[in-house]
């Protein structure tokens, strides 16, 4: 089994770095391969909603998100870390992320995924929420912790004596292992849920043309 690691952090061997390590030691340990793909520092740009992905069955800028793409679609569980810019991701991780979720159209059901952040005082919460999104959209199952996956630290490797935040990646990782295996060996027993047709809705008033009584 195997689970994508993604790293926003553009600081090589940064405290965004010290806190994946923790969890690759877990998966290791677990016999899970941990993929880690360090894009912080690439140069991906953002979606520009041109939809040329439909056609194509990649997304037309072909940089670090489709061979991201590629690892994704072979993993069983996804990981964004990313530091805290703002009360944000890091914004090449989230250009990244868009790109990557709205570019493919492999199925991400029951793949599970995570987010770790790290800061060096506030802004976890507003980013943990912000990359869990991705996950809960596509069908994928989050995986959990005894906290919020977030990791505390300024300068590099302060987040080594963050001993509650390691703490917390470290279980993550158990637990997520777990959750790849179990959902493998439900996988092979009952297969994937069954999906109703897509339902589009959109929010806006439409009398005329539905003939429905809004």
């Amino acid at each position: 089994m195997k689970v994508l690691i993604l790293n926003g952090s553009p600081r090589a061997g940064g405290n965004t770095a010290l806190a994946i390590n923790e969890a690759v030691k877990v998966f290791e340990a677990e016999g899970i391969t941990a993929d880690v793909m360090n894009i912080g520092s690439k140069n991906i740009r953002g979606c520009i909603a041109c939809n040329k992905c439909a056609e194509l069955g990649r997304c037309v800028f072909d940089d670090a998100v489709n061979e991201a793409a590629k690892r994704f679609e072979e993993a069983d569980g996804l990981i964004a870390a990313s530091p805290v810019y703002y009360a944000s991701a890091n914004a090449t991780l989230i250009a990244c992320l868009d790109r990557l979720f709205y570019s493919t159209s492999f199925d991400k059901t029951m793949k599970v995924g995570a987010g770790i952040v790290t800061a060096r005082r506030g802004g976890c919460s507003a980013t943990f929420d912000e990359l869990n999104k991705y996950f809960t959209i596509s069908g994928m199952p989050v995986a959990s912790s005894t906290y919020w996956n977030s990791v505390h630290g300024r300068e590099k490797g302060d987040s080594a004596f963050d001993a509650e935040g390691l703490l917390t990646v470290r279980t993550l990782a158990r637990n997520m292992s777990f959750l790849m295996k179990s959902i493998a060996l439900g996988k092979q027993q009952y297969g994937l849920p069954e999906k109703e047709p897509w339902q589009p809705t959109h929010f806006i008033r439409d009398d005329l043309k539905t003939g429905g009584d809004l």
